[in-house]
């Protein structure tokens, strides 16, 4: 079974074929950083404008990379939620009308099972049951993985997604966007301990995040280290530091969490997976702690965290092989449950 995935449930437009067990033919990703750093933030109605523009191109070259045609193919894959509406109904219209036209089946895919089971994709002795964390910039959740198609929810943020909380606090420093790349760079020059910043452990026992007092922390200090600081060189310093610190902050609650989530249930496999998952501190700190806890931890490479199509491939293939597929009503959902 050869099948071709459409992702486009934010700001990227992606396309790839995936076949066999796994075994990636292309993988394209058009990105609309360009278009959206100005306002330091995706606009959905730009981001839906340009998947118009750019979807037909992204999977022509998926199918040429993959040296196929779409005869080759036997159903096609589409994230059909959660994420932009618009940019969802782009990839999913797309989709359908490919479905319709070479008479194969649909598949639509949950876009958060694409990133959770996303180190699958490299990892061949990754199995259930695992603890998947995925975090991005509208995700931040937290999972028990039993088998294909049944994960149990253990966690999620109250507020805002670490990957949101990246790029609010890289605008408040002034620093880029999108958030994640630019911080992470930053506070390499950093102490992470140099600035005092909360964790939202809500609760011994909690599984939830939250990020937003944390981002109301950043400003606070900012503000406070800005008036203290008088010289250039001592301001960039200090703007090195309260980076380095807010990446640590984060990372401390991710990875107290997950491991808590691990003992609790008995789990010897992590997974981490999500555009966040591509930060190198934060891959580090998860890799070293979880294997001092005697874990399997388990890692996608960088092209497969951030949105791909492959992902949604991977999904789609078992999707297809179980017999699971759907009709021309399908319709994207914006906040579709996992």
């Amino acid at each position: 079974m050869t099948v071709l995935a459409i992702e486009s449930s934010c700001d990227d437009t992606c396309a790839a074929v995936l076949t066999g067990e796994n075994r990636v033919l292309s993988s394209v990703v058009s990105s609309q950083v360009a278009l959206h750093e100005i306002y330091g933030g995706v606009v959905p109605e730009l981001a839906s404008r340009r998947h118009c523009e750019n979807i037909r191109w992204v999977v022509e070259e998926a199918l040429s990379e993959a040296e196929l045609s779409l005869e080759d193919i036997d159903a096609v894959c589409v994230t059909r939620g959660p994420g932009l509406v618009g940019s969802l109904l782009v990839g999913v219209a797309y989709a359908k009308s490919l479905a319709y036209a070479r008479k194969i089946p649909l598949i639509g895919v949950n876009h958060v099972e694409g990133h959770l089971l996303s180190p699958m994709l490299t990892n061949t002795e990754l199995d259930f049951p695992f603890i998947g964390l995925v975090v991005s910039g509208g995700h931040t959740s937290l999972y028990l993985a039993k088998a294909w198609h049944d994960y149990e929810l253990l966690g999620r943020t109250i507020d805002d997604a670490a990957g949101e909380a990246f790029d609010k606090v890289a605008r408040m420093l002034e620093l880029g966007f999108p958030g994640g790349p630019v911080i992470e760079k930053r506070a390499q020059s950093g102490n992470p301990e140099a600035v005092k910043l909360p964790r939202a452990w809500l609760g011994k026992e909690s599984l939830d995040f939250s990020f937003s007092g944390l981002k109301t922390a950043v400003r606070t200090a900012l503000e406070r280290g800005l008036n203290r600081e008088t010289g250039d060189q001592e301001r960039a310093a200090f703007i090195s530091d309260l980076a380095a610190s807010f990446q640590e902050a984060v990372t401390a609650v991710l990875l107290r969490k997950t491991l808590l989530a691990a003992e609790r249930f008995q789990v010897k496999n992590v997974a981490f997976a999500g555009g966040v998952s591509c930060n190198g501190y934060l891959r580090r700190r998860m890799s070293d702690e979880a294997r001092a806890q005697g874990l399997n931890f388990f890692l996608a490479p960088p092209a497969f965290c951030t949105d791909n199509g492959a992902m949604i491939a991977q999904v789609g293939l078992r999707r297809l092989a179980a017999g699971l597929s759907d009709d021309l009503s399908l319709n994207p959902s914006s906040r579709l449950p996992l």
